[in-house]
Protein backbone atom coordinates (compact mmCIF):
# COMPACT_ATOMS: atom_id res chain seq x y z
CA UNK A 1 0.00 0.00 0.00
CA UNK A 2 1.31 3.43 -0.95
CA UNK A 3 2.08 5.09 2.36
CA UNK A 4 0.53 8.35 1.20
CA UNK A 5 -2.85 6.81 0.52
CA UNK A 6 -5.64 6.62 3.04
CA UNK A 7 -5.73 3.89 5.61
CA UNK A 8 -9.21 2.43 5.20
CA UNK A 9 -11.07 -0.45 6.69
CA UNK A 10 -9.39 0.03 10.03
CA UNK A 11 -11.44 0.76 13.12
CA UNK A 12 -12.46 4.29 13.89
CA UNK A 13 -10.59 5.71 16.91
CA UNK A 14 -12.66 5.31 20.05
CA UNK A 15 -12.99 9.03 20.69
CA UNK A 16 -14.17 9.64 17.15
CA UNK A 17 -16.70 6.82 17.42
CA UNK A 18 -18.14 8.33 20.58
CA UNK A 19 -18.36 11.77 18.93
CA UNK A 20 -19.96 10.33 15.80
CA UNK A 21 -22.57 8.46 17.83
CA UNK A 22 -23.37 11.68 19.70
CA UNK A 23 -23.72 13.54 16.40
CA UNK A 24 -26.18 10.98 15.04
CA UNK A 25 -28.16 11.15 18.27
CA UNK A 26 -28.45 14.93 17.85
CA UNK A 27 -29.46 14.61 14.20
CA UNK A 28 -31.23 11.26 13.66
CA UNK A 29 -31.46 11.97 9.92
CA UNK A 30 -27.84 10.87 9.72
CA UNK A 31 -28.54 7.50 11.35
CA UNK A 32 -29.69 5.94 8.08
CA UNK A 33 -26.19 6.24 6.61
CA UNK A 34 -24.35 3.58 8.59
CA UNK A 35 -27.54 1.53 8.95
CA UNK A 36 -27.64 1.16 5.16
CA UNK A 37 -24.01 1.52 4.08
CA UNK A 38 -22.21 -0.04 7.04
CA UNK A 39 -19.56 1.53 9.26
CA UNK A 40 -17.75 4.60 7.98
CA UNK A 41 -14.24 3.59 6.88
CA UNK A 42 -11.71 5.67 8.77
CA UNK A 43 -9.72 7.22 5.95
CA UNK A 44 -6.56 9.16 6.76
CA UNK A 45 -3.79 10.78 4.78
CA UNK A 46 -0.18 10.98 5.82
CA UNK A 47 0.49 14.60 6.90
CA UNK A 48 3.09 16.43 4.88
CA UNK A 49 3.95 17.23 1.30
CA UNK A 50 2.94 13.93 -0.29
CA UNK A 51 -0.42 13.86 1.46
CA UNK A 52 -1.26 17.39 0.35
CA UNK A 53 0.08 16.76 -3.16
CA UNK A 54 -2.28 13.80 -3.51
CA UNK A 55 -5.22 16.06 -2.72
CA UNK A 56 -4.00 18.58 -5.30
CA UNK A 57 -3.86 15.80 -7.89
CA UNK A 58 -7.48 14.94 -7.10
CA UNK A 59 -8.84 18.46 -7.54
CA UNK A 60 -11.78 18.71 -9.97
CA UNK A 61 -11.33 15.24 -11.52
CA UNK A 62 -12.93 11.87 -10.95
CA UNK A 63 -11.61 9.40 -8.42
CA UNK A 64 -10.71 7.04 -11.27
CA UNK A 65 -8.58 9.67 -12.99
CA UNK A 66 -7.01 10.78 -9.71
CA UNK A 67 -6.03 7.22 -8.80
CA UNK A 68 -4.46 6.60 -12.19
CA UNK A 69 -2.51 9.87 -12.21
CA UNK A 70 -1.39 9.45 -8.64
CA UNK A 71 -0.11 5.95 -9.33
CA UNK A 72 2.03 7.20 -12.20
CA UNK A 73 3.27 10.23 -10.28
CA UNK A 74 4.13 8.24 -7.15
CA UNK A 75 6.21 5.85 -9.28
CA UNK A 76 8.54 8.65 -10.41
CA UNK A 77 11.81 8.89 -8.47
CA UNK A 78 11.57 11.42 -5.60
CA UNK A 79 8.38 12.92 -7.06
CA UNK A 80 6.77 12.89 -3.63
CA UNK A 81 9.34 15.30 -2.18
CA UNK A 82 9.34 19.04 -2.91
CA UNK A 83 12.85 19.13 -4.36
CA UNK A 84 12.31 15.95 -6.33
CA UNK A 85 9.09 17.16 -7.90
CA UNK A 86 10.62 20.50 -8.89
CA UNK A 87 13.47 18.64 -10.56
CA UNK A 88 11.10 16.80 -12.88
CA UNK A 89 10.81 18.30 -16.38
CA UNK A 90 7.33 19.53 -17.37
CA UNK A 91 7.01 16.81 -19.99
CA UNK A 92 7.48 14.15 -17.32
CA UNK A 93 4.66 15.59 -15.25
CA UNK A 94 2.48 15.73 -18.36
CA UNK A 95 3.37 12.12 -19.04
CA UNK A 96 2.09 11.21 -15.59
CA UNK A 97 -1.24 12.78 -16.53
CA UNK A 98 -1.02 16.20 -14.88
CA UNK A 99 -2.57 19.01 -16.87
CA UNK A 100 -0.59 22.20 -17.31
CA UNK A 101 -2.58 23.90 -14.57
CA UNK A 102 -2.34 20.92 -12.22
CA UNK A 103 1.42 20.64 -12.77
CA UNK A 104 1.78 24.37 -12.05
CA UNK A 105 -0.16 23.99 -8.81
CA UNK A 106 1.93 21.00 -7.75
CA UNK A 107 5.13 22.90 -8.47
CA UNK A 108 3.80 25.95 -6.58
CA UNK A 109 3.16 23.71 -3.58
CA UNK A 110 6.66 22.25 -3.76
CA UNK A 111 8.25 25.69 -4.06
CA UNK A 112 6.26 27.04 -1.11
CA UNK A 113 7.37 24.12 1.04
CA UNK A 114 11.00 24.67 0.11
CA UNK A 115 11.11 28.45 0.56
CA UNK A 116 9.21 28.40 3.85
CA UNK A 117 6.02 30.13 2.73
CA UNK A 118 4.17 26.96 3.73
CA UNK A 119 5.39 25.16 6.84
CA UNK A 120 3.42 21.92 6.87
CA UNK A 121 4.99 20.86 10.16
CA UNK A 122 3.53 23.95 11.85
CA UNK A 123 -0.05 23.34 10.74
CA UNK A 124 -1.00 20.94 13.57
CA UNK A 125 -0.34 23.76 16.05
CA UNK A 126 -2.71 26.18 14.31
CA UNK A 127 -6.47 26.41 14.68
CA UNK A 128 -8.64 25.38 11.75
CA UNK A 129 -8.99 28.81 10.18
CA UNK A 130 -5.30 29.66 10.47
CA UNK A 131 -4.21 26.29 9.12
CA UNK A 132 -6.54 26.61 6.12
CA UNK A 133 -5.32 30.15 5.48
CA UNK A 134 -1.71 28.99 5.53
CA UNK A 135 -2.43 26.43 2.82
CA UNK A 136 -4.46 28.71 0.59
CA UNK A 137 -1.63 31.21 0.19
CA UNK A 138 -0.21 28.75 -2.35
CA UNK A 139 -1.32 29.32 -5.92
CA UNK A 140 -3.97 26.80 -6.97
CA UNK A 141 -4.73 25.58 -3.44
CA UNK A 142 -8.18 26.82 -2.50
CA UNK A 143 -10.48 26.23 0.46
CA UNK A 144 -11.55 22.76 -0.71
CA UNK A 145 -7.97 21.52 -0.86
CA UNK A 146 -7.13 23.00 2.51
CA UNK A 147 -10.24 21.68 4.22
CA UNK A 148 -9.88 18.16 2.83
CA UNK A 149 -6.28 18.13 4.07
CA UNK A 150 -7.38 19.28 7.52
CA UNK A 151 -10.01 16.54 7.73
CA UNK A 152 -7.98 13.60 6.47
CA UNK A 153 -4.36 14.49 7.27
CA UNK A 154 -4.74 16.48 10.48
CA UNK A 155 -7.84 14.74 11.79
CA UNK A 156 -9.82 17.93 12.37
CA UNK A 157 -13.35 17.00 13.41
CA UNK A 158 -15.11 20.33 12.84
CA UNK A 159 -14.00 21.23 9.30
CA UNK A 160 -16.61 20.94 6.56
CA UNK A 161 -15.53 21.31 2.88
CA UNK A 162 -18.70 23.07 1.76
CA UNK A 163 -17.45 23.39 -1.81
CA UNK A 164 -17.37 19.62 -2.30
CA UNK A 165 -19.88 18.50 -4.95
CA UNK A 166 -20.19 15.01 -3.49
CA UNK A 167 -21.21 16.43 -0.12
CA UNK A 168 -23.81 18.60 -1.84
CA UNK A 169 -25.10 15.58 -3.73
CA UNK A 170 -25.25 13.48 -0.59
CA UNK A 171 -27.21 16.14 1.30
CA UNK A 172 -29.68 16.56 -1.57
CA UNK A 173 -30.21 12.82 -1.83
CA UNK A 174 -30.38 12.09 1.90
CA UNK A 175 -32.72 14.97 2.70
CA UNK A 176 -34.83 14.74 -0.46
CA UNK A 177 -33.97 18.20 -1.75
CA UNK A 178 -35.04 19.27 -5.22
CA UNK A 179 -31.50 20.39 -6.10
CA UNK A 180 -28.02 20.33 -4.67
CA UNK A 181 -27.35 23.12 -2.19
CA UNK A 182 -24.64 25.59 -3.07
CA UNK A 183 -21.56 26.06 -0.86
CA UNK A 184 -23.10 28.87 1.20
CA UNK A 185 -26.29 26.92 1.88
CA UNK A 186 -24.33 23.77 2.59
CA UNK A 187 -22.06 25.55 5.04
CA UNK A 188 -25.10 27.01 6.78
CA UNK A 189 -26.70 23.58 7.07
CA UNK A 190 -23.49 22.14 8.49
CA UNK A 191 -23.49 24.68 11.31
CA UNK A 192 -26.06 22.48 13.01
CA UNK A 193 -23.46 19.70 13.18
CA UNK A 194 -20.81 21.74 14.99
CA UNK A 195 -18.49 20.88 16.66
CA UNK A 196 -18.38 17.68 14.59
CA UNK A 197 -18.83 18.98 11.05
CA UNK A 198 -15.84 17.00 9.83
CA UNK A 199 -17.41 13.80 11.10
CA UNK A 200 -20.68 14.74 9.41
CA UNK A 201 -18.73 15.19 6.17
CA UNK A 202 -17.24 11.71 6.54
CA UNK A 203 -20.73 10.29 6.98
CA UNK A 204 -22.05 12.12 3.93
CA UNK A 205 -19.14 11.06 1.71
CA UNK A 206 -19.80 7.51 2.82
CA UNK A 207 -23.47 7.89 1.85
CA UNK A 208 -22.60 9.32 -1.55
CA UNK A 209 -20.25 6.45 -2.38
CA UNK A 210 -22.90 3.98 -1.25
CA UNK A 211 -25.73 5.56 -3.19
CA UNK A 212 -23.81 6.18 -6.42
CA UNK A 213 -21.40 3.27 -6.37
CA UNK A 214 -18.56 5.69 -7.06
CA UNK A 215 -15.44 4.45 -5.31
CA UNK A 216 -12.93 6.60 -3.49
CA UNK A 217 -9.35 6.83 -4.70
CA UNK A 218 -8.43 4.36 -1.98
CA UNK A 219 -10.99 1.79 -3.05
CA UNK A 220 -9.65 2.03 -6.58
CA UNK A 221 -6.21 1.20 -5.22
CA UNK A 222 -7.68 -1.90 -3.58
CA UNK A 223 -7.68 -0.68 0.00
CA UNK A 224 -11.36 -0.98 0.94
CA UNK A 225 -14.19 -3.44 0.60
CA UNK A 226 -16.65 -2.99 -2.23
CA UNK A 227 -20.27 -2.12 -1.51
CA UNK A 228 -23.31 -2.64 -3.70
CA UNK A 229 -25.40 0.51 -3.91
CA UNK A 230 -29.10 0.88 -4.56
CA UNK A 231 -30.22 2.83 -7.60
CA UNK A 232 -30.12 6.60 -7.49
CA UNK A 233 -31.66 8.95 -10.02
Amino acid sequence: MDKTLSAVGEGMPTGMRVALDALVTRDPRLAVIEAAAGPVPWRVRTPGFAGLLQIVVGQVISAQSAAAIWGRLAALPRALTPAGLLALPPEVLRGAGLSGFKAAHARALAAACLDGRLDLDALPGLDDAAAAAAITVVRGLGPWTAEVYLVFALGRVDVFPAGDVALAGAVADLFGLAERPGPRALRGLAEGWAPCRGLAARLLWHWWRYRTGRPSVDELRGNARAITPPAIS
